[in-house]
């Protein structure tokens, strides 16, 4: 690989903190790229994208907020032209398993003619502990319009380590690993486990993606609510009720599984009431 500085887009992300975290503590010069950093990089800023792309050697990018939106692939074509212009070698794609904005994404990387690596992710475990479903685990109830469908939850952490790795080791180019945890759950599975960690009753309702969306506005706005219930009804008709072998193709290793991490985010206190 490059010894260039590796971007990292969407640094402060779930997944981007992780990979700085883990490329930093093993000696990699890093360049860190969101809002906040100097220069900053912004999605729908892309004057402010040259910037952050110059003398990188490769980059990681997490698209925000989500490759699920039908203004994705305009975004990542983008993207990928000033990354060759600015000479970059290697991109790794964070991607979204079953998403059809995704894997357009997904052709556009392909098709650049630059090395490569894309990292198509299932549900994240830690949706449940630092993202859309956080309140609703500390108020005991997670309501989603995903019925009884089965999810194989993959924890961040293992998305981080084989993000690492394809930035770091040529031998990752040109592949497409398919993360996803080692079992099958439901939501109310998830909860059920999550409950157990956590020492307080958790349980899960399925609602109508009417009902789920029209809640969800109030809370959030019209635009974040059609976002997540519309990525919701795509995702949840069982088209992802499958296992992935990306974590082990990519580690050499089983990926974590859901219960260790229900027993860390319950450790880490942010379940509490």
């Amino acid at each position: 690989m490059s010894s260039r500085p590796i971007l990292v887009i969407g640094s402060t992300g779930k997944t981007g903190r992780r990979i700085v975290s883990r490329l930093t503590g093993g000696g990699h010069r890093v360049r860190p790229a969101g809002r906040r950093t100097d220069p900053p990089f912004s999605w729908e800023q892309p004057s402010s994208w040259p910037a952050v792309l110059h003398g990188a050697g490769s980059a990681y990018i997490a698209y925000a907020p989500d490759l699920a939106v039908p203004s994705a692939p305009a975004a990542i074509e983008a993207l990928v032209s000033y990354a060759i212009e600015a000479g970059l070698e290697h991109l790794v794609l964070l991607s979204g398993r079953g998403e059809h904005h995704a894997q357009r994404c997904e052709k556009i990387v392909q098709g650049s003619g630059l090395s490569h690596t894309l990292i198509r992710a299932s549900w994240f475990a830690q949706n449940f502990s630092e993202g859309d479903l956080l309140e609703q685990v500390r108020r005991g109830m997670i309501t989603l319009p995903a019925g009884q469908v089965a999810e194989p939850f993959v924890d961040v952490e293992d998305i981080a380590d084989v993000a690492v790795a394809a930035l770091t080791d040529d031998r990752h180019s040109g592949r497409l690993y398919e993360l996803t945890g080692p079992r099958l759950l439901t939501f109310a599975d998830a909860a059920a486990e999550i409950s157990a960690a956590a020492g307080h009753p958790v349980g899960y309702t399925a609602v109508a993606a009417g009902e789920f969306r029209a809640a969800l506005a109030e809370e959030t706005g019209p635009e974040y609510a059609d976002l997540f219930t519309a990525l919701c009804e795509e995702l949840f008709d069982g088209r992802n009720a499958t296992l992935g072998r990306g974590v082990q193709d990519a580690l050499g290793r089983e990926p974590r599984d859901f219960a260790g991490f229900c027993r860390s985010a319950a450790a880490s206190g942010v379940w509490q009431r």
